[in-house]
C-alpha cells in the first residue's frame, strides 16, 4: 500500500514524458513538412524514394495535413495539461493548479514547440523523410476530422462575407518564385548575374518585343536605290549581319539583306558588284505586332528558324526591330562579340553619380546598376523623366522622384540625350535593405 502513491506518480511522470514527445513530433512535423523541398522531393520521388512519394502526397493534401496535425498537437497539449493539473492538484491541493501551469508551460514551450521546431526547420528535407509514414498514418486517422472542422470553420466566417479557398491566390507561381530567388540572392545563396538571368527568364511573359525593340530611330537601313557597289560596302561596314531594305522612304522596307546572301551572290558573279541585285537576294520582311510578348516572339522565332523581325504598331507603322539576340541578352544579359559596338550610355562617376544616355532602356540601366526604376510607363530612362516631369524639360533642370535625383545634362530639340543620376541614398544602405 506504501507504494502505491510512488507508483501513481511514475506512472503520471511517463504518461507527461509521453505526451510531450508526441507534441514535439506534431510540432516538428508540421514545420518540417512546411520548409521541405518541394523541388528535392520530387526529384527523390522520381528516383524511387518511397518516403519522398508520402511526402509529396501529403503536401498535395496540405489543408488535410495541416489540420490532422494542429488536431493532434492540440489534443495532445490539452490532455497532458489537464492531466498534470489533476494529478498536482491531488499532490499539493489548490496550489497544484499554479505548480501545473508554470510546469508544463515551460516543458510545451521548450520541449514541444521550441525545441522540435527549431530541429525541423534546421533540416526540412531529412525530417520529413523520416517521420514520413507515421504522419500518413495520423492523417489518415484525423484527416476526415480535419475536414469536417474547416467546412465547419467555413460555414461560421460566411455570414462575415469571408471565404476561404475561393478566389486566385495572392501570389502567382512567377512571383513566388522570384520572391524566392530574391530572398536567396539577399542571403548570399545566388548570386547578381544568375538571379537576373532568372528574373529575366520570368519575365519573358510580361514584356512585349516593344521594351526591347531597336527604335526606329537607331535601325540601320540601306536604300536599295543605291549603286550595288555601294550597297556592297554598306553591309561590309555594318557591324549586323542583316540590314532592312528600303526604297522611296525609310518606312517602306522591301526586304532584310543578310551578309552572308550576299556575299554568295558576289562569288557566284565572279566577284563584280555591278552584276547583284540587291532586293533579289533580299529575304521577305517579316512583321510582328508591339504587343507579341517576348515569350510567345521567343517561340515564332524558334520555330521560324529566323532571328531578326521588323515591328509595327496597330496602324502598320515600322517602330523597330528585334532579333533573337534581344530577347537572349533579356535573360543572359548584354552578348557582345567583336563586331559589337562598345557604347552602352551607362558611364558611372567616381562621386557616386552616373551619367546616363537618355536612350538608354531603363531595364538596362537597373539590371548595370542593381537599381529598381519603374519600366510600366516608359521604355527609356529619357521617357520615364517625361513622364514623371509631365513635361519636356530643359537642360539644367532637376527632379527628384523614385529615391534618385535626375539633373538633364543635354536636351536635342524634343530629346533628352543625357542625364546625371544620383541615388539619394548611398548604395550600400539601399543594398542592405
Amino acid at each position: 500500500m506504501t507504494d502505491h502513491p510512488s507508483t501513481n506518480l511514475w506512472a503520471a511522470a511517463a504518461i507527461v514524458v509521453a505526451c510531450l514527445a508526441l507534441s514535439a513530433f506534431f510540432s516538428a512535423g508540421e514545420t518540417a513538412f512546411t520548409g521541405a523541398s518541394r523541388s528535392r522531393m520530387l526529384a527523390l520521388e522520381k528516383g524511387g524514394d518511397r518516403r519522398a512519394r508520402i511526402v509529396n502526397r501529403l503536401l498535395e493534401m496540405r489543408e488535410r495535413f495541416i489540420g490532422a496535425m494542429l488536431i493532434g498537437n492540440n489534443i495532445v497539449n490539452i490532455g497532458v495539461s489537464a492531466f498534470t493539473t489533476s494529478v498536482l492538484v491531488g499532490v499539493f491541493g489548490s496550489e497544484g493548479v499554479l505548480y501545473a501551469t508554470i510546469a508544463m508551460s515551460l516543458l510545451v514551450i521548450v520541449f514541444s514547440e521550441v525545441l522540435p521546431k527549431t530541429l525541423a526547420i534546421t533540416s526540412p528535407d531529412r525530417v520529413s523523410l523520416a517521420i514520413a509514414r507515421p504522419v500518413s498514418w495520423i492523417v489518415a486517422l484525423l484527416g476526415p476530422l480535419a475536414m469536417a472542422i474547416e467546412r465547419l470553420v467555413k460555414l461560421m466566417l460566411r455570414p462575415f462575407g469571408v471565404r476561404i479557398g475561393e478566389g486566385q491566390p495572392i501570389l502567382t507561381a512567377t512571383e513566388e518564385i522570384r520572391g524566392q530567388v530574391d530572398l536567396l540572392h539577399k542571403e548570399g545563396g545566388v548570386a547578381k548575374a544568375e538571379r537576373d538571368m532568372l528574373g529575366g527568364l520570368l519575365d519573358l511573359r510580361e514584356l512585349t518585343v516593344a521594351d526591347v525593340m531597336v527604335h526606329r530611330t537607331k535601325m540601320r537601313t540601306i536604300n536599295a536605290d543605291l549603286p550595288p557597289e555601294e550597297i556592297v560596302r554598306e553591309v561590309l561596314s555594318s557591324p549586323y549581319t542583316r540590314l532592312p531594305l528600303w526604297r522611296g522612304t525609310q518606312e517602306n522596307i522591301v526586304g532584310v539583306l543578310h551578309a552572308k546572301d550576299l556575299l554568295r551572290a558576289l562569288d557566284a558573279v565572279g566577284g563584280n558588284p555591278s552584276l547583284l541585285k540587291a532586293e533579289a537576294i533580299a529575304l521577305e520582311t517579316w512583321f510582328v505586332p508591339d504587343t507579341t510578348s517576348l515569350r510567345d516572339q521567343l517561340k515564332a522565332f524558334l520555330a521560324k528558324k529566323t532571328h531578326f523581325a521588323l515591328v509595327v504598331d496597330e496602324y502598320g507603322e515600322v517602330q523597330g526591330l528585334v532579333t533573337l539576340e534581344d530577347i537572349l541578352e533579356e535573360i543572359v544579359g548584354d552578348i557582345k562579340d567583336e563586331h559589337d559596338l562598345t557604347v552602352q550610355g551607362v558611364r558611372p562617376q567616381p562621386d557616386g553619380s552616373v551619367n546616363v544616355d537618355g536612350s538608354v532602356p531603363i531595364r538596362d540601366l537597373n539590371r548595370a546598376m542593381d537599381w529598381d526604376l519603374p519600366d510600366d510607363e516608359a521604355t527609356t530612362i529619357a521617357g520615364l523623366v517625361i513622364h514623371e516631369a509631365r513635361a519636356i524639360p530643359d537642360a539644367g533642370q532637376v527632379f527628384n522622384f523614385h529615391g534618385f535625383r535626375f539633373q538633364v545634362l543635354r536636351k536635342s530639340r524634343n530629346r533628352i540625350t543625357a542625364l546625371k543620376i544620383v541615388p539619394h541614398a548611398p548604395r550600400s544602405r539601399r543594398a542592405a535593405e
